[in-house]
């Protein structure tokens, strides 16, 4: 994979006291700036499978630093089972201070294509040890204590200084010395600053009305900008930025120069996300540039505030309206009651109408019974791996300017105890080239990043959730900058096993690897699962499946269908308008299709599963043990209706080198084998291997012991002739092949063997597997 440094912004100007100029931070791929929203068009918005579908995000082609700071859960224990502490002080913590900025960040780059980060191919016993934090005072390297502390904290209770949301004045005190000590808070401050000025440059966010979908990229990219430029005002004093934020604030009150909305309902309550985050980007200016605005000003927020976001609020908390509130356990309650809960505090106190003070009586409470329920026993996000940004991101801003501004969570970090299991899942479910990526992505994500990683790995002291974040290429924004603790110490990978199964009943999914830090790693995620339970965001997908080597992804996901097709979130019943749709049927997934038809929605598959329980080291050169392997096998036959039997299988073969996916199929209907792909295929004369190229790598596929019959074929990723009409014509899928083994009604075991074409490995140095039924698979069956 190559990295990327080219300059996309050449002439950016950096105002940071604390920039160095160097290009490193400032003119990388990181300055990838969101376009003005266009008209869109029912085209495709999947570019490739396994590229990040446009994650609208500034972001820095290499973030980071060496170590993060370990902060109290303040009022309440939520500890997981977090790494112990070393102690460091005087003189010692001079020395790791110089020592963390020699080093500088772990990272060296970010992949251009995939935008993940590329570690170097090194041992560094001195640094990449296990993940902990450092017990230090030191003014370089660690936060000082927040001198409030409320003995029995109140909702309405607020500290008495400015600003009170995330970021306390003491915050920002401290702030300019840890980022001269710390190459993460270093790079991460200059790239807001390049992307505040690239902000800075372009006129206020344009109204659009994207169907269905609403106003919330308009949102979510308002609330970008403005936290982009109330950071750099308090770093520099420059009044340049508050004038530019009150341009972007009066532009979306429908104060500006063109049309923001209509004048009744400006920030599209009927869709309460785009309300939410607007309400959240208007608290979080008042609140960081308070001192700064005049009465008057003030008094016009607070007047828009509540006419378009929390006094619509108010009617969503009370009646119907607000169906999010009951039983919606995943990004809209999060997000909903997070916004309403971040402007509430915000205005507390000067609001005179009461609507605060309301809102902060109705948003804890039920935050704590349905968002902080959207993760499962296992860490799993209920909806999809995509739609854990944004719900996390609700959360975390939410429990955050709770703790800030009143003293306490009141419960929301802690009263689901599982919560913390999030973190695993947000890195498991990534591989070297993206997540796994099932079910919907969601719109452009703008303000809504993965940094509540950094947030979880403080408030549950896990530190390995910190820095695996801080080499990502959305970490650099307003937020990682005070939760991001600099006393975090080690490497994420160091001790990390390269397998874990995940196995409530709502997903059932693995994840099988062979390195945490080599961009061409092997890495296998397959799930089961139920088809329901959701929030409409799944596909029918029992049994689907990605496969990346050799720094490409040669299984991938399509993602998202057209948000603004009819019903396509109307309903997960099964004769729903929404698995008309190719991308959301079962055609259009990675697995097994009978029949020609969709998967049963009320199927409840069975799992099993093993792994040698391999971990990677200190090195990001890892060897792996000749009997090192893992696997996972499903029974989805519930998934069928015309089936009497159907397993699903994937084991990691010759030391995590080659990848064994086994069908055992007992079918009273047709059979498709089904996986997507942006590789060219040759298929070989007999039908039964398959030479799939792709980003200038190799991949071979065999098809063991082969059913009479069965031969490869390919096709576009089109709907069959048969499928039934959609309510409206599918998207576009270029540059997709599907390859295909189609067979008659019968019982079939098909074994396909996947072997990437390793630099210097010859074709002896493969192994050809011996045929075992799953239900005897071992970790020892096919040795």
């Amino acid at each position: 994979m190559a990295a990327n440094y080219g300059a996309l912004e050449s002439n950016q100007q950096n105002q940071s006291p604390y920039g160095s100029g160097d290009p490193y931070y400032n003119a990388s791929t990181g300055f990838i700036t969101p376009p003005q929203a266009p008209v869109k068009k029912r085209t495709s918005n999947w570019i490739k499978i396994g590229i990040p579908v446009l994650i609208v995000i500034i972001i820095a082609a290499v973030v980071g630093g060496v170590l993060g700071s370990r902060k109290s859960t303040n009022n309440s224990n939520t500890s997981g089972s977090g790494s112990g502490s070393g102690t460091v002080g005087g003189a010692a913590a001079s020395s790791v201070a110089s020592a963390k900025l020699a080093l500088g960040r772990f990272a060296t780059a970010t992949d251009s294509l995939y935008m993940v980060p590329v570690y170097p191919s090194t041992t560094n016993t001195a640094a990449f040890t296990t993940p902990t934090f450092v017990s230090t005072t030191n003014s370089k390297l660690a936060w000082p204590k927040d001198p409030f502390q409320p003995k029995t904290p109140d909702v309405l209770t607020v500290r008495t200084d400015r600003p009170r949301l995330i970021a306390p004045a003491y915050k920002w005190d401290a702030l300019p010395t840890l980022i001269q000590n710390d190459p993460y808070l270093k790079g991460w401050n200059d790239t807001i600053f390049g992307n505040a000025t690239d902000y800075y440059n372009k006129p206020p966010v344009v109204y659009f009305m994207d169907g269905d979908s609403g106003i919330l990229d308009n949102a979510r990219e308002i609330k970008q900008r403005l936290k982009a430029f109330a950071y750099v005002y308090r770093m520099t004093k420059d009044t340049k930025w508050v004038d530019r934020a009150w341009a972007e604030i009066q532009n979306a009150a429908g104060n500006g120069t063109v049309t923001f909305g209509p004048d009744e309902d400006r920030w599209n309550a009927a869709h309460f996300l785009d309300a939410a985050e607007l309400s959240s980007a208007f608290g979080i200016a008042y609140d960081w540039l308070y001192e700064m605005w005049s009465d008057e000003q003030k008094s016009q927020i607070r007047t828009t505030l509540i006419k378009y976001g929390l006094g619509p609020g108010v009617v969503a908390s009370t009646t119907s309206a607000g169906w999010w509130r009951t039983g919606t356990t995943g990004n809209w309650n999060c997000v909903c009651n997070g916004g309403l809960t971040v402007a509430s505090l915000a205005i507390l106190g000067d609001d005179t109408t009461g609507t605060a003070t309301q809102l902060l009586g109705l948003t804890v409470e039920n935050a704590k019974e349905n968002c902080a329920n959207a993760v499962v026993d296992d860490g799993s996000w209920a909806e999809t791996a995509n739609y854990w940004y944004f719900g996390t991101t609700g959360h975390a801003e939410m429990a955050s300017a709770l703790l800030t501004a009143t003293g306490s969570h009141y419960g929301l970090l802690d009263v689901n105890n599982n919560y913390f299991r999030t973190g695993q899942y947000h890195m498991y479910a990534y591989g070297p080239t993206s997540l796994f990526d099932y079910g919907d992505h969601g719109p452009n994500k703008f303000s809504s990043t993965a940094n509540s990683m950094l947030f979880y790995a403080d408030q549950y002291e896990q530190p390995s959730f910190a820095l695996h974040q801080r080499e990502q290429h959305d970490a650099a924004e307003p937020w990682s900058m005070f939760w991001y603790d600099p006393t975090v110490s080690g490497a994420f990978w160091d001790g990390a096993p390269l397998d874990h199964f995940f196995d409530n009943a709502l997903d059932q999914w693995a994840s099988m690897r062979s390195s945490w830090t080599d961009g061409d790693a092997l890495f296998v995620a397959i799930k089961a699962g139920r088809n329901q339970g959701h929030q409409t965001h799944n596909d029918l997908d029992a049994g689907d499946f990605v496969l990346d080597a050799l720094g490409t992804r040669w299984a991938g996901e399509l993602g998202s269908g057209d948000y603004r097709s009819t019903n396509y979130f109307l309903s997960d019943a099964q004769d729903a308008d929404r698995w008309k749709y190719y991308r959301k049927m079962t055609e259009g997934q990675n697995t097994i299709m009978i029949g020609a038809t969709n998967q049963n929605v009320a199927a409840a598959p069975t799992i099993k599963h093993d792994s040698s329980g391999t971990k990677q080291d200190s090195s990001t050169v890892i060897n792996i043990p000749s009997d090192s392997t893992a696997f996972w096998t499903s029974d989805i036959t519930s998934a069928y209706f015309q089936a009497t039997s159907v397993k699903r299988g994937v084991r990691l073969l010759n030391a995590r080198r080659q990848v064994l996916l086994q069908d055992e199929i007992n079918a009273q209907a047709a059979v498709q084998w089904r996986i997507h792909t942006n590789s060219t295929i040759a298929i070989d004369n007999g039908g039964t291997s398959a030479t799939m190229t792709l980003d200038g790598q190799t991949m071979k596929l065999s098809m063991l012991n082969a059913p009479s019959g069965a031969t490869f074929t390919t096709s576009n990723a089109v709907r069959l002739p048969s499928d039934v009409t959609p309510p409206v014509p599918d998207q576009e899928n270029p540059g997709v092949t599907v390859l295909i083994v189609s067979l008659p009604a019968g019982t079939y075991s098909l074994q396909m063997l996947f072997n990437p074409q390793w630099p210097g490995m010859s074709a002896s140095d493969f192994v050809t597997p011996p045929s075992v039924p799953l239900d005897s698979w071992s970790l020892t069956s096919h040795n």
